[in-house]
């Protein structure tokens, strides 16, 4: 196996001690902060030396290549972005805290994802529609490296799936400002330019994010073999568990227990790293 390790600061002791632990025949630089242990294999100590330097790692086949995967999926809500969109709103609306602690509770998988939906929804019955446009334009920000990663596979000619228990509003101007092939997400109620407090149709909970998923695979003939998915919350494992490579993007415990791989303290581009 190769052995990726990547991080904000990747000291050459670090490397030298992970060499010898996992046997690696040779150390090759892949990006500016990010090295490839070739011939390396799981070893005690690897995992403990990377968590006290701070490091990513993971442990990649080979003949793993991003040109031989057709479809990109991610989630949206620190993610993709770096905001939790509906934490913001309920900021305009003066009422963060408790549409807040709503969503961490959900994210750890401590409240089943409609209910607390249509619970968090529900508190911002009466805001003006215009906070949409505040939270994109003012307070909305791609995560780091998540330009390059899309580019990236847009040039190889992965197409694009972005799934969010978010809103409508936010991933259609996403998807055109990135060049997204599809999205699915919610849709907020609107009447006399405020918000209603509740959900158009359908909810895109887990469920409904692995089905978008599933569509997708279906329309472009393609297999979970050609999947990459990312994701950080306990929504996202049904879509993530569809995929041959699941990565877990600064995500809970419980996401990165699950997925086949976790990046905990580079970008979004770091994904490119584990393939070769």
């Amino acid at each position: 196996m190769h052995l990726v390790v990547q991080g904000r600061e990747v000291e050459t002791i670090d490397l030298k001690n992970l060499a010898k632990l996992s046997g690696a025949s040779r150390i090759e630089r892949i990006a500016p902060e990010a090295f490839r242990l070739c011939g390396a294999r799981a070893a005690p100590g690897i995992t403990e030396l990377c968590e006290r330097a701070r490091l990513d790692h993971a442990f990649i086949p080979p003949e793993r290549r991003l040109t031989d995967f057709r479809l990109l999926v991610t989630d949206m809500d620190s993610t993709l972005i770096t905001i939790e969109t509906i934490d913001e709103l309920a900021d305009m609306a003066g009422i963060k805290p408790q549409v807040a602690a709503i969503t961490a509770r959900a994210m750890r998988g401590e409240i089943e994802y409609d209910e607390s939906l249509q619970r968090r929804v529900a508190l911002l019955a009466g805001l003006d529609e215009g906070a949409l446009a505040r939270v994109y334009d003012e307070r909305l920000q791609l995560s780091p490296g998540a330009e390059r990663l899309l580019a990236a596979a847009k040039n190889l000619g992965l197409r694009t799936l972005l799934v969010s228990g978010g809103f409508t509003y936010i991933t259609d101007r996403l998807k055109h400002r990135l060049g997204l092939d599809y999205t699915c997400s919610n849709t907020l109620g609107v009447g006399n330019g405020r918000l209603t407090g509740r959900i158009v149709g359908r909810i895109v909970n887990a469920g409904g994010k692995r089905d978008a998923l599933l569509r997708v695979c279906r329309d472009l003939g393609i297999g979970r073999g050609q999947v990459i998915a990312i994701g950080d919350g306990a929504n996202d494992l049904e879509f993530m568990a569809e995929a041959a490579v699941s990565v877990a993007y600064h995500a809970k415990p419980v996401v990165c227990a699950k997925a086949t791989h976790a990046i905990n303290h580079v970008g979004l581009d770091g994904v490119l790293n584990l393939f070769n």
